[in-house]
């Protein structure tokens, strides 16, 4: 499996907002659920949300919920997750990836269902 590559990290104030992507060459994101998780120092890694292969159906942690959207731009076989008032809390090191099975029916929160981790991206929310 290919790690996939998130970018698009930073350091913002509370209330700031930023656009992560994730990106990976040999596997049709459009074939599977994508998920976004995020783990900050010292706590264990977190699901934050997962957008559905079929595009419509979609997974939000209800910490994150009407903050954060998630995405796909299929020609570019990237995801998004748009992150909107941020929080100090939502400091973590970001983290893509992909359901280990293809055409799953719905959408699995369980970080051992998914494969395909990479580096992550920082994001850092001052107060």
């Amino acid at each position: 499996q290919v790690p996939l590559v998130e970018s698009g990290g930073g350091s913002v104030q509370a209330g700031g907002s930023l656009r992560l992507s994730c990106t990976a060459s040999g596997r049709i994101f459009s074939s599977y659920v994508m998920g976004w998780f995020r783990q900050a120092p010292g706590k264990e890694r977190e699901v934050v949300g997962a957008l559905h292969w079929n595009g419509l159906m979609t997974y939000y942690a209800d910490s994150v919920k009407g903050r954060f959207a998630i995405s796909r731009d299929s020609a570019k076989n990237t995801v998004y997750l748009q992150m909107n008032s941020l929080k100090p809390e939502d400091t973590s090191v970001y983290y893509c990836a992909t359901d280990r099975r293809i055409g799953r029916i719905g959408i699995s929160p369980d970080l051992g269902d998914y494969e395909g981790w990479g580096q992550g991206t920082q994001v850092t929310v001052s107060s």
